[in-house]
């Protein structure tokens, strides 16, 4: 309806204008050597009554949009009876008019298809030949006729063509679209179950007693998944950005304990980079999407890490403006002044001479700015060889200082002491089932794991969940009627492979955290902090 709208609406605009183009040329016509305006007053007071017609017309369409299959009619009449005037009236001199009729043939159909184009020519060639009857120069120009006719049939079968071999190929376009959204999804999910369960695994024996060597193949096996895993996400991150379909879920939070999230999450990259991260405190409230102002940082982390390994690193917030920005700032090599707007466009990668190979494809940046527009944020970076890179993110709201928290009991916080949590754990791949098992067991919980929906109960204290359970329920319904059961809304959280932004909206109001899989062993940890501290306020 829009396009209907817009496309009838700019083809109004356009016969005005065309209008006073063909008006200034029959006046520019007085004043060429031996001639006047007298023979040419008859049609410059009908094409200026034709532009308030039109003008008329315009403000209808613009009144009343829609799909109106008369008044498009009417608009084509309207223009060829003006045409027609102007060709009988003027003679020769007026020939140059008969472009506004090919206009109308080609503007019609180009802008409402080739049903509307084919009026178009047979209006046009009936046009033509009523002039051909009440015109004496054109009946003594036979041959003249005849070449404008050709030309009304000509043009008009060849813009069809073009229209049907448009239209066949954006079909196919976005056929091959829908398949390979439906190809991105499907190998979305059957990729982030192995990847899921080999990080869970890996975790699992990272907390087992094992020689220096293993424990050096455990480092190098966690790292190369590590690397996998973001690159998985940057792709899927890319993906869903081209789509449109993220879109920001604001939310106000500390920047402090955020930060220091992400800290305790990157840990690991950081030791395997050699880098010490100093996190300046803060006592800063924001408001933003949590999860996209994190893969923002995330993206800048694991640049500095790749690019400025065993050199420190600093993250803060400062005052910027009214606002606030985050800032990551590293003593690495630098990055050259001809690379530094380049670093934002996707797959650059600063590569110099005998440079060593660095993982990744060079995705980080451009996400970094794209997620930063979706949120109103201005990414900044400044940088000098041999001195280092600072990348700020700005424009983030300063609020006001918000209620001090409850502070958290930090037995529950540590990471081997979330013993004696009884955890009703439900998932259909086996191997996820004994990773997270296995993972959880050794973290102190007491797991109730699940194969099936099939039957579920459980005295459970935390409920998690995969999405996909097959065809007898997901993991909401379990949750659901977990739930029902216990008699009180049990803590609980979704790991799924599915798009997030999908499950979240299923989940919306019901207090169901998610996590995207691949889960990272310190993400699971973390939430299943946050839903134990949940199990505790009840109590308190």
């Amino acid at each position: 309806m829009d396009l209907d709208k817009n496309n009838e609406l700019d083809q109004a605009n356009l016969r005005v204008i065309v209008a006073c183009c063909a008006l200034a040329y029959i006046t520019m016509l007085g004043f060429l050597p031996g001639r006047s305006h007298a023979p040419h007053l008859p049609i410059i007071y009908y094409i200026a009554i034709f532009i308030v017609v039109s003008i008329g017309l315009r403000q209808a369409i613009a009144h009343w949009p829609g799909h109106y299959p008369w008044r498009r009619v009417l608009g084509m009449v309207h223009d060829y009876t003006g045409t027609c005037f102007g060709l009988v009236v003027g003679g020769d001199a007026a020939l140059p008019i008969y472009a506004v009729m090919v206009w109308v043939n080609l503007g019609n159909g180009m802008r409402f298809g080739s049903r509307y184009l084919a009026i178009a020519t047979v209006l046009a060639l009936a046009a033509l030949l009523v002039v051909y009857q009440i015109t004496p120069y054109w009946q003594a120009n036979p041959f003249m006729v005849l070449m404008l006719l050709t030309t009304s049939t000509v043009i008009p079968i060849y813009a069809h063509l073009l229209l049907e071999r448009t239209r066949k190929a954006s079909e196919l376009a976005a056929a091959a679209n829908r398949e390979k959204s439906r190809f991105l999804a499907q190998a979305s999910h059957d990729l982030r179950q192995p990847i899921h369960s080999i990080g869970l695994f890996t975790a699992c024996l990272r907390d087992a007693p094992l020689g220096e060597q293993e424990r050096r193949l455990v480092d190098s096996i966690d790292r190369s998944l590590l690397n996998v895993s973001q690159l998985f996400r940057s792709i899927l991150d890319l993906y869903t950005l081209d789509n449109g379909r993220a879109q920001p879920r604001y939310e106000v939070f500390a920047l402090d304990a955020f930060l220091a999230d992400l800290l305790q999450q990157n840990s690991e990259a950081a030791r395997w980079a050699g880098v010490t991260i100093r996190l300046r405190p803060c006592r800063h409230w924001t408001r933003a999407d949590r999860g996209m102002l994190a893969t923002m940082v995330q993206n800048v982390l694991s640049n500095s890490f790749k690019y400025a390994a065993h050199r420190p690193l600093l993250l803060g917030v400062r005052r910027c403006a009214e606002g606030l920005a985050i800032v990551i700032y590293d003593q690495g090599r630098g990055i050259d002044e001809a690379h530094q707007r380049l670093v934002f466009e996707e797959f650059y990668r600063v590569r110099q001479v005998r440079d060593t190979d660095v993982e990744g494809v060079g995705l980080g940046l451009s996400i970094v700015r794209r997620l930063g527009r979706l949120m109103g944020l201005e990414v900044k970076l400044r940088s000098r060889p041999g001195h280092g890179t600072a990348v700020s993110l700005q424009g983030l709201p300063r609020l006001c200082a918000q209620p001090a928290q409850v502070p958290v009991d930090r037995a529950h916080a540590a990471p081997g002491l979330l013993g004696g949590l009884r955890v009703c754990l439900v998932e259909d791949d086996h191997n996820v089932l004994r990773a997270t098992t296995a993972l959880l067991q050794r973290w102190g919980c007491e797991v109730d794991a699940h194969s099936s929906p099939v039957g579920l109960s459980s005295d459970c204290e935390v409920i998690v969940a995969d999405y996909d359970l097959g065809r007898e329920a997901t993991g909401v319904d379990c949750i659901d009627q977990l739930r029902a059961q216990r008699g009180w809304d049990v803590p609980a959280l979704i790991m799924t492979g599915h798009d997030t932004e999908k499950i979240q909206a299923v989940v919306h109001e019901r207090n169901i955290a998610v996590l995207s899989k691949p889960v990272r062993p310190a993400e699971l940890r973390a939430a299943l902090r946050a839903l134990r501290e949940e199990t505790a306020a009840p109590a308190n």
